[in-house]
């Protein structure tokens, strides 16, 4: 347990951003999944539709560094290789 009034405070505000990450961090499993079902579904338009919006939440999600650049980059690519490969 913290000893000191700072430490206290550092755990207060460790329990309060590890909450706002994780719900950030669902808010980004929701957008992949949302594309990959779409993409079962069978319909490109939508699939892409959904694609553009996922997008922006994975890029604001990697901005605020919840995620690292690179593997937000390797989820848009794998969804976009996925969208792609419905047409062929």
């Amino acid at each position: 347990m913290a000893n000191s009034a700072q430490a206290r405070k550092r755990a207060r505000q460790a329990v309060k951003a590890r909450a706002h990450n994780g719900s950030l961090r669902s808010r980004l499993r929701t957008a992949v999944k949302a594309v990959q079902k779409a993409v079962l579904g069978g319909d490109k338009e939508a699939a892409q539709a959904v694609f553009q919006s996922s997008v922006s939440t994975i890029d604001s999600i990697a901005d605020k560094k919840i995620i690292h650049k690179n593997t937000a980059a390797r989820h848009k690519s794998r969804l976009s290789a996925a969208i792609k490969a419905m047409s062929a």
